[in-house]
């Protein structure tokens, strides 16, 4: 039997092992973490991450040949391949600050790897890396290695979209293999490749060199979210002459050479990569002497936080130019729909704009809790791919944010409401009923273009819809700069 190590049981490692678990009944697979709440989550009826259809696979296969355990040492030891699947977070102090990717996680992994280790091993990197990183971990495995194991590393990063992750993981777009172009690198990409080959068409399981493994994440990433700061530049421009994003979207997305995913208009992308990754592909450019490129990769995040700011700004402006002591109902938290993840979700940037306007903010999300939202909120810029993010909340909370059950109980006596999340119950609320329990006039800012704008103005809201032609109130109350 194969047995396969996952080292971190986060949103990519528990997915990605518990189908390789579901499709390769043959294969023993051990997830393993230090943070023993997260395994007992894993061990429960309550997992640790909410996404569709991940509850059924896991309860298919743990304790058969899926398995959660802090016990890390042991389960490295006795597999054939370890998936190292930990964090990379940005860097907040030292070289590289606020762009490089922190592989301290990954350092630390590689040298329990060599010091456990008693037979030879594939180790996969499975967490998002810079280039090159496959040769550090190479130089720390060989040089902390006096027992003649042989060690391959190959490069399988994930490219899994939360929501949709499991359906992501039994039908991918492709697998992407990396390793290294010996014949040893070749075996260990084989090995690797035999199991995914158990369900995944073999059309589908792309092998390549190291390096062009690592840099297609961190591309593909970056060439996601430049399509989303194309699509919101071009919001503010239909905003000011009238045009509708969603027929320009639409008629873009016709054109077979660009396609029609990912040019939906937001009030701006979140979660843990797209951010992380183009600030990380901003310093390597940088490193190898190509401010040009690292200039164009900036204006992509550029876009992103001007986003934000304008959607504030829309807000304030709205409503008098002020929104102190006035209630703002935030429906929405998660950085998207069908998950509970707010890593780098636009609602903390948004939400801190009017907390800064000294605004009342009450947030409801079907899936995010209020201690993960205050502890967000309190939070620093990249702190949270840092382990305190796993450790228990401080005493310190946002007295201004206080957190509803549901969005009716948010909306009640609020000035305005911002939709930050597309959920689907959102599209489904009873309007008529919310309107009458505002404060007047009513406001709803739609960052996320969910609600029938028309339908709302009939009600009796004021609605603005990013990248949709205003209404006469949002006409003569002009954005601030």
């Amino acid at each position: 039997m194969v047995k396969i190590c996952c080292i971190g049981a986060g949103y990519v490692g528990g997915p990605t092992m518990a189908v390789i678990a579901l499709k390769c009944p043959s294969v023993e697979v051990a997830v393993v973490d230090i943070s023993v709440p997260r395994i007992t989550a894993w061990n429960s009826d309550q997992l640790p991450i909410y996404e569709p259809g991940l509850d059924d696979v896991v309860k298919q296969c743990r304790g058969k040949n899926l398995f959660f355990s802090t016990d890390v040492e042991k389960h490295v030891r006795e597999a054939d391949i370890v998936f190292v699947s930990v964090n990379t977070p940005t860097k907040t102090r030292g070289l590289g600050a606020g762009k490089a990717a922190d592989l301290t996680y990954w350092e630390s992994a590689a040298r329990m790897i060599a010091d456990v280790s008693v037979s030879d091993k594939i180790v996969v990197e499975k967490s998002t890396v810079p280039v090159k990183t496959a040769e550090a971990i190479e130089k720390i495995l060989t040089h902390n290695n006096s027992k003649g194991i042989k060690f391959q590393i190959l490069s399988n990063p994930e490219f899994l979209a939360e929501g949709t992750a499991i359906e992501d993981l039994f039908k991918p777009d492709r697998v992407l293999i990396g390793g290294r172009e010996t014949p040893e690198g070749f075996a260990a990409v084989k090995a690797l490749k035999d199991v995914y080959s158990q369900w995944v068409p073999e059309e589908k399981i792309l092998t390549t060199n190291l390096w062009s493994a690592e840099l297609s994440k961190l591309a593909a990433n970056a060439f996601l979210a430049q399509r989303i700061s194309s699509v919101n530049a071009m919001s503010a421009l239909c905003e000011a002459t009238g045009a509708n994003v969603t027929e320009v979207s639409y008629a873009v997305g016709k054109d077979s050479r660009i396609g029609p995913k990912f040019l939906n208009s937001s009030v701006g992308f979140g979660g843990s990569c797209f951010q992380k990754d183009i600030l990380n592909l901003v310093y390597i450019c940088e490193c190898n002497g190509l401010p040009e490129v690292a200039e164009y990769w900036k204006q992509v995040i550029k876009i992103n936080d001007y986003q934000k700011t304008r959607f504030v700004n829309r807000i304030v402006s709205s409503m008098f130019n002020t929104v102190s002591n006035k209630k703002i109902a935030v429906l929405g938290f998660a950085f998207k729909k069908d998950t509970g993840d707010t890593r780098e979700t636009p609602a903390i940037d948004v939400c801190k704009g009017l907390i800064g306007d000294k605004a009342r903010i009450s947030i409801y999300d079907p899936q995010v809790t209020e201690e993960q939202i205050q502890r967000d909120l309190t939070m620093n810029k990249f702190d949270w791919d840092h382990p305190l993010h796993l450790q228990p909340m401080s005493p310190t909370t946002v007295k201004q944010v206080s957190v509803a059950w549901d969005a009716y109980a948010a909306t009640k006596d609020a000035h305005g409401i911002c939709i930050l999340t597309e959920w689907d119950e959102f599209k489904k609320l009873d309007y008529e009923k919310v309107f009458e329990s505002m404060q007047k006039p009513a406001f709803v800012f739609d960052g996320r273009n969910v609600v029938d704008a028309e339908k709302l103005r009939k009600i009796g809201f004021i609605v603005y819809s990013i990248g949709k032609p205003l209404d006469q109130w949002l006409k003569d109350m002009p954005a601030l700069a």
